[in-house]
């Protein structure tokens, strides 16, 4: 036994005094290969429907993206005060239950991951939401950076439809100037990013008469 264990120490110290140049590296190319092969396997899994992109593995994506899933959804919420009653995360848990439906009307779509951080005001001072425990704020440029970075990575791995949408009004602004933004760098190209105004307008006035004048519950 330790006649065994001394030669694999000593064609291990072997292995690594020999010089950088003498261990075998593959190449870019070598590398380039490898990637693509594996790229292009065979999913070894049945395959999951969901319809949220991080409830799937990167080749059910990919696999379902060649099936036509070529639109993504990009959904937008908040971590906000919402009363005496509901939480903070209110404007998510609607959207769990709303981008599914949407994605499934569509035929076509996936839903990526909510956004759940978005703009509440000023974080100090606080201002806005803000100043009610348990909100959490973004910058505006970090939420529009945000969203143009994870559109811009959808759109990479060949989805050709970007939606936007969100359940609060201080997220509206914000999609827009992503939507214009992104549509401007992607002029020609034929993929397109789509605000949906009409996902949260004409706003929470609105829901307030609907619930007061058909579920006959008013606001106190």
């Amino acid at each position: 036994m330790f006649a065994r264990s001394f030669a694999i120490s000593l064609a291990c110290a072997s292995v690594l005094a020999l010089p950088a140049a003498a261990v075998q590296q593959p190449t870019a190319e070598e590398r380039e290969r490898q990637l693509q092969e594996e790229l292009t396997s065979e999913r070894p899994i049945e395959m999951v429907r969901s319809p949220w992109i991080d409830e799937l593995t990167w080749m059910e994506v990919r696999d379902l993206l060649a099936e036509g899933y070529t639109t993504a959804i990009i959904p937008t919420g908040g971590i906000e005060q919402n009363g005496p009653y509901l939480v903070t995360g209110k404007h998510n848990v609607i959207l769990e239950g709303l981008c599914p439906a949407i994605a499934e009307k569509l035929g076509n779509a996936l839903c990526a991951p909510i956004v759940e951080f978005v703009p509440e005001g000023g974080i100090d001072p606080p201002t806005g939401g803000m100043r009610f425990h348990g909100t959490i704020s973004v910058r505006q440029e970090t939420f529009v950076a945000l969203l143009d970075d994870i559109a811009s990575s959808l759109r990479a791995h060949g989805f050709t439809d970007v939606v936007l949408i969100g359940d609060s009004g201080g997220n509206q602004r914000g999609m827009a100037e992503v939507a214009e933004r992104l549509n401007a760098r992607w002029a020609g190209s034929g993929d397109r990013a789509h605000f949906v105004e009409e996902f949260y307008s004409p706003g929470w006035e609105a829901t307030e008469e609907y619930t007061a004048e058909v579920l006959g519950v008013e606001e106190g």
